[in-house]
């Protein structure tokens, strides 16, 4: 009864349409089971004690339905006084929370995370939510680095830049190099990171004849090898 009117004014809105269109209802079980209820129109006057009976016991439904919302949320404010939130627990712990949010700013993922506290990962994005925009943000906009690449250097090149002012990291890189012998000359093979390979080519640029160096074909074909083969790295960005 209670699914087909909700308050008390509903009843008698149901009963007059009821009497209107010549529709019986009868219940068969529950509060008003046995009772006829469209045997005579309930405004005239008859069957007034069926009708008070029906709105006193729904009144009574809804103070019921009053006293328990009440309930609830004096048990909700009471629990939030004391620091405790509604609803289900979460299943990182507070006490690991922090932990979690600082290996996920470490660049730990949420798969090894869910992981090593053995959680589903939708717990782990509930634990860093606030963290997801920010970090995600943060490494698309970084760049993405470079990963180390060796190169055969030509002897004739390698020998000019050894007398030539370098950065720290070009020096490195030639001071780190191996040497491959090739008859009578050898080749420098040098791993570095594109930028340093890049770098070390515009430092033997001389050897095209430029800057008061005099020409020698043989340097000028090494450089232009070396070129050929810094050329083939893909330029960042790319």
């Amino acid at each position: 009864m209670f699914r087909l009117v909700r308050g008390t004014g509903h009843i008698l809105d149901v009963l007059d349409i009821l009497h209107r269109d010549q529709v019986a209802l009868r219940i068969h079980d529950g509060a008003f089971s046995a009772l006829d209820l469209t045997a005579r129109h309930p405004r005239t006057g008859e069957l007034l004690s069926t009708v008070k009976f029906m709105v006193q016991t729904l009144a009574a439904g809804e103070l019921q339905r009053d006293l328990q919302r009440e309930l609830i949320y004096d048990g909700l404010r009471a629990a939030e006084t004391k620091g405790s939130k509604g609803g289900r627990r979460p299943a990182v712990p507070a006490d690991r929370t922090a932990d979690v949010r600082a290996a996920y700013l470490e660049g730990r993922s949420i798969a090894a995370l869910a992981r090593d506290h053995e959680v589903s990962r939708g717990a782990i994005r509930t634990a860093v939510a606030d963290l997801l925009h920010d970090h995600t943000a943060t490494t698309e906009d970084a760049p993405i680095p470079e990963l180390p690449v060796t190169l055969d250097m030509p002897g004739k090149v390698a020998d000019f830049l050894r007398a030539t002012e370098l950065e720290p990291a070009e020096r490195d890189a030639l001071d780190q190099g191996v040497v491959v012998r090739r008859g009578q000359g050898y080749t420098l093979r040098v791993t570095a990171v594109p930028a340093v390979h890049r770098q070390l080519l515009a430092r033997c640029r001389p050897l095209d004849g430029c800057q008061g160096v005099p020409v020698v074909p043989a340097q000028r074909k090494a450089r232009r090898e070396y070129e050929n083969r810094v050329s083939t790295l893909v330029p960042p960005g790319s």
